[in-house]
C-alpha cells in the first residue's frame, strides 16, 4: 500500500484578537462592533462583493433595530444611498381575503421594517466594518478550524480564490483565541469540529427572483406595484397557480425602493412533498397567478431563479466550543414560522462580540471560555420558546388537512389572525405592550426553550 504523505500545515499568514468565518450580516455586524471596541479583528469571506444571496431582502424591525445599533442611515437620514424601502407591516393572504397588520410600537424594536437587496446590504455592512477598522479578506473560502494541542479552536484555514471564481489550491491559516463561525448553512468551521445539523429541529428550502410589476417602459422606468401594496411585506398562506389550484408551501411579495419585488416561496421539511418537488418551476406557475392584481408574470421576471437551505431553530449545537462561538444560520438562527434569519442573526452577532470583549479582557484562557460559555445560555434565554414554538407550528402546516382548517378559521376572525401575525413575525413585546403581548408571554413562559449548548444524541445528526 503506497503511504501518502500528510500534507504540510499551511502557513500562518496572520494572527488576530478575533477570526471570523464569513461576511454575511451576522459576520460583518460582529466585525463592526469588535473593531470599534478597539480589538484586532480579521474576517475571511469566500466571494466578492458585491455578491448575490437567496433571500426575501426583508429587514424586520429587529433587524431594523441592530441597523440602528450599527449607527447606519436610512430611510432618508443623512447617509441614505436610496438604497431603503420603509413598509408599514406585513399582509397576510389566503385566496380573496387578507388581513393587514401593522408592525406594533414596542419598547426594544422600532414600528416600521425595511427592504434591500442581499447584494447592496451585505456590501453596506462589510464596508461598515472595514470603517469601523476591522479587515475583511475576500475571496478566502474557509475550509476548517485549526487546533491547538488540547484541542481548542485557535485559527481557521482557507483556500485562496481567483478572481474567475476558481480554486487556486494556495491554502493560508489565520490564528486567533477566538473565532466565530458566521460561514452561514454551510457552516464550515462547525462541521471541521464535528458540529453537525440536528435532523430533529426543522429545515426550509425557499427560492426566489425578482419581478416587475408590469413591462419596463421604453424608457427604462420601473413600473411602481399598484396601490399600497409598496406599504406592506405580502404573505400568502395559500398559493394558487395561474389556473387556480393549490400550490405547497408559503409565498412573499417584498418591494423594493427601486419599483421592482423580491418574490419567493418557501417549503419546509415537515411537509410530505419536501425535497420531491421543482421549486422553480412551482414559482413560475405561481407567478402566472399574480398578474391579475399586481402586474407580474414570467414575462416581467428580471432575474435567475435561485433556490437555497433555510436551517431552522438552532438545527445546529452546541453554540460554543473551546475557543468558538455559532452564529447566525451557521446556529439555525432562522425563524420557523416565517423563515427570516436576518434579525437574529444580527443580534446574536452583537451578542457574540460583546462577549468577545469580555473574554479579551479576562486573564486567562480558563476565565475566556468562561465568559464565552455564556453565550448559548443568552441565546436559548432570548429565542429558545420562540423556536420552541414554531417548531411545533412547522410540524402543525406540514400536514395539508390541518393547514386548510387553520387557514379556514383564521381568515374568518381576524383578530385571530393578527395576534398569529404578531407571533410569527417576532414582534411580541418583552416586557411592556398590550393583552396580545401578555397572551403570548404567558404562553411563551410554560413551553419548554429549545436547547443550544447540548449536543444532540446519536441518530440526530446530518452530515
Amino acid at each position: 500500500m503506497t503511504e501518502h504523505p500528510t500534507p504540510a500545515a499551511a502557513p500562518v499568514v496572520r494572527r488576530a484578537d478575533v477570526l471570523i468565518s464569513g461576511a454575511g450580516p451576522a459576520g460583518a455586524t460582529a466585525a463592526a462592533h469588535l473593531a470599534a471596541a478597539g480589538l484586532d479583528v480579521v474576517v475571511l469571506e469566500k466571494s466578492a462583493f458585491p455578491r448575490e444571496k437567496v433571500c426575501g431582502d426583508g429587514l424586520t424591525p429587529q433587524a431594523v433595530q441592530e441597523i440602528r445599533n450599527l449607527g447606519i442611515e436610512h430611510q432618508g437620514g443623512p447617509g441614505d444611498d436610496g438604497g431603503w424601502h420603509a413598509v408599514r407591516g406585513l399582509r397576510l393572504r389566503a385566496g380573496e381575503r387578507s388581513v393587514d397588520v401593522p408592525w406594533p410600537a414596542t419598547q426594544r424594536w422600532p414600528d416600521y421594517a425595511l427592504t434591500r437587496t442581499r447584494k447592496d446590504l451585505d456590501a453596506l455592512l462589510a464596508d461598515t466594518a472595514r470603517a469601523r477598522g476591522a479587515e475583511v479578506r475576500e475571496r478566502h473560502a474557509v475550509t476548517g478550524v485549526t487546533r491547538d494541542d488540547a484541542g481548542r479552536v485557535d485559527g481557521l484555514e482557507a483556500e485562496l480564490i481567483a478572481e474567475n471564481g476558481r480554486k487556486t489550491g494556495e491554502r493560508v491559516r489565520f490564528a486567533a483565541p477566538l473565532v466565530l463561525a458566521c460561514d452561514g448553512v454551510s457552516a464550515r468551521a462547525a462541521v471541521s469540529m464535528d458540529v453537525h445539523r440536528r435532523t430533529d429541529r426543522p429545515m426550509g428550502v425557499a427560492v426566489r427572483a425578482y419581478y416587475t410589476a408590469g413591462p419596463v417602459g421604453a424608457d427604462g422606468a420601473v413600473p411602481r406595484p399598484p396601490g399600497d401594496r409598496v406599504d406592506w411585506m405580502e404573505s400568502w398562506l395559500r398559493l394558487p397557480d395561474e389556473h387556480g389550484n393549490p400550490l405547497p408551501g408559503y409565498g412573499w411579495l417584498f418591494p423594493l425602493a427601486d419599483g421592482t419585488v423580491n418574490v419567493g416561496l418557501g417549503i419546509l421539511d415537515t411537509s410530505p412533498l419536501f425535497g420531491k418537488l421543482d421549486y422553480r418551476a412551482l414559482l413560475k406557475q405561481w407567478s402566472g397567478a399574480l398578474s391579475e392584481d399586481w402586474g407580474i408574470s414570467e414575462e416581467t421576471r428580471t432575474s435567475k431563479i435561485l433556490g437555497a437551505a433555510l436551517p431552522m431553530a438552532f438545527n445546529r449545537t452546541p453554540q460554543h466550543v473551546p475557543g468558538m462561538l455559532l452564529v447566525g444560520d451557521a446556529a439555525g438562527m432562522v425563524s420557523p414560522f416565517n423563515g427570516e434569519g436576518i434579525g437574529f442573526a444580527m443580534e446574536a452577532a452583537r451578542i457574540a462580540a460583546d462577549l468577545a470583549v469580555q473574554a479579551h479582557a479576562a486573564p486567562n484562557t480558563p476565565a475566556a471560555d468562561a465568559v464565552l460559555a455564556r453565550y448559548p445560555v443568552i441565546t436559548q434565554h432570548l429565542w429558545g420558546r420562540h423556536f420552541r414554538l414554531g417548531t411545533v407550528f412547522a410540524r402543525l402546516i406540514g400536514e395539508p388537512r390541518v393547514m386548510r382548517a387553520a387557514l379556514a378559521t383564521g381568515m374568518a376572525v381576524p383578530p385571530l389572525l393578527r395576534t398569529v401575525a404578531r407571533v410569527m413575525g417576532n414582534v411580541v413585546d418583552p416586557s411592556g405592550g398590550d393583552a396580545v403581548d401578555r397572551a403570548v408571554r404567558i404562553l411563551e413562559s410554560v413551553t419548554p426553550s429549545l436547547t443550544t449548548a447540548d449536543a444532540p444524541g446519536v441518530g440526530r445528526l446530518a452530515r
